[in-house]
């Protein structure tokens, strides 16, 4: 991306009298739709990095490896097996009880997980500095799919590097360390995905298509968490140093670089944007913060957009992030039921989404995100209310909830696609990726706040509605252009 002189380009100011990817083509024109292989083959990018979410970051590598008693002093892990099972498996204290708490195993297992959360806290702060800066210069060299191979590769690679964190208290910082590095690359990676998907699609076809790509993300995470649930159950990976847990890395590592393949081969490069200065790294902070005054100035819904879609999609994270808390310690699901649950949910998110794309250009994504948000906060609601009725409550709220995630997720990127100003899409794409970080404390302090007050983890439920309440009430405030279906 430099010249000879070590400088890089970016884009002078767009036009200010076109607006998003309508403005950008024109609203009289008839774009040209993308060939339908290169809109299958920029979605398949979803299924394609989704490993890394469901399996390595939420599901099985980060909470049944890494924060577990696996890397505690062989002593001290010792003293948190109670009994074993009928297959001569040990069972493990429980965490969930103030008398265990106390103990040192208990102590120790949240020890490794405050460490963690100073890795990935750190990690959210490299997202925040790079994220938008590199958006802007890969809009300015038409080189979004360049950049996107090129951490797509080094994400590959984070999950390659997974496999030599060993079973050893000695090793737990190294794979915190790679862990949050790949969610940082992740991140960026997805910031010139999001931003190629103006170049796969046409204002008519833009939310089925960003549709598209979460279902197939959704649908990767069920496959591939299926994948690992049947190799546990028939004990098909080694126990010994932690060696199966480590091959599900490189399992992963190998899915994101086999179906990573389309993209690169069916999915053209974009053409830079306008005219292009050259500048130095450092000046392209100042650059951003001109291009933000601009913004607000200039496109001032798309600024507001942004603010108002960092709350709720925080809350929407929270949904997933606490979910198998609430069906584990709440409602009491065993270990298997928590894992058949989070197949489920991810069944009917990536399903729901797939549908909703089309009713996201039909009525407009600011509607979509509306009647999802809406519904979120209802079955937040009932499910705190009917908590007292047993698990066939999680079960159906959950998976409700579940079904209006998906597409509010899919809703905002073609919403803020479809007004983000011509040529700034990796630029507002990397304020996006930024803005969700700045509000990510958010969903999960009042996660902790309403549990701390009342001292039960149902109430949790509550905190996380209030944040999507608070997100949609921004939302509603936010005077978008209005929708024309085309």
């Amino acid at each position: 991306m430099t010249d000879a002189d070590g400088e890089d380009a970016v884009p002078t100011p767009p036009p200010t009298a076109n607006t998003g990817a309508v403005g950008a083509m024109g609203r009289g024109a008839t774009p040209e739709a993308a060939p339908r292989k290169a809109v299958v083959s920029w979605a398949f990018w979803d299924w394609a990095t989704q490993p890394f979410n469901s399996v390595i970051l939420t599901f099985v590598w980060a909470s049944l490896y890494l924060v577990s008693w696996h890397f505690l002093p062989e002593d001290v892990a010792a003293s948190g097996v109670v009994g074993v099972d009928a297959t001569g498996d040990p069972i493990r204290m429980s965490c969930d009880t103030a008398a265990n708490t106390a103990t040192e195993y208990c102590r120790s297992l949240a020890d490794l997980s405050s460490g963690y959360g100073w890795a990935t806290t750190a990690a959210g702060i490299l997202i925040l500095l790079l994220a938008p800066v590199l958006g802007q210069r890969a809009d300015a060299t038409g080189r979004k799919k360049r950049w996107l191979f090129v951490f797509t590769m080094l994400l590959a690679l984070a999950q390659f590097a997974l496999f030599f964190t060993f079973e050893d208290p000695a090793y737990f910082w190294f794979g915190a360390i790679v862990l949050a590095l790949g969610a940082v690359i992740s991140e960026i990676a997805g910031v010139n995905y999001n931003a190629m998907l103006a170049e796969v699609s046409t204002p008519k076809t833009i939310g089925r298509i960003s549709g598209l790509g979460w279902g197939l993300g959704y649908i990767g995470g069920i496959v591939a968490l299926g994948i690992v649930v049947v190799l546990s159950q028939f004990d098909l990976l080694p126990a010994e140093d932690g060696l199966g847990y480590r091959l599900i890395a490189v399992g992963a590592a190998v899915w994101t670089l086999v179906f990573s393949i389309p993209i690169w081969r069916n999915v053209p490069e974009g053409a830079p944007h306008g005219d292009q200065t050259r500048v130095g790294f450092l000046r392209s902070y100042a650059i951003l913060v001109q291009d933000l005054a601009r913004l607000f100035r200039d496109h001032r819904p798309t600024f507001w957009f942004l603010l108002a879609s960092a709350v709720y999609r925080d809350g929407l994270a929270g949904v997933f992030a606490f979910g198998g808390v609430l069906a584990a310690v709440a409602f009491g699901f065993p270990p298997t039921e928590v894992m058949l649950f989070g197949i489920a949910a991810n069944v009917v998110a990536g399903i729901s989404t797939i549908v909703a794309g089309r009713f996201d250009d039909r009525f407009g994504g600011r509607a979509v995100i509306i009647f999802s948000l809406s519904g979120l906060v209802v079955m937040g609601v009932v499910m705190f209310a009917l908590a007292g009725q047993g698990r066939i409550v999680f079960w159906v709220s959950g998976l409700l909830l579940s079904a209006f995630v998906g597409p509010a997720q899919a809703a905002s990127r073609s919403l803020l696609a479809r007004v983000t100003p011509a040529g700034m899409q990796g630029e507002i794409f990397g304020l996006y990726a930024t803005t969700g970080r700045v509000a990510s404390f958010i969903a999960p302090l009042m996660w902790s706040t309403f549990i701390a007050i009342a001292a039960s983890t149902i109430w949790g439920v509550l905190g996380i509605t209030l944040v999507l309440l608070v997100g949609l009430v921004l939302l509603l405030l936010v005077r978008l252009p209005r929708h024309e279906r085309l």
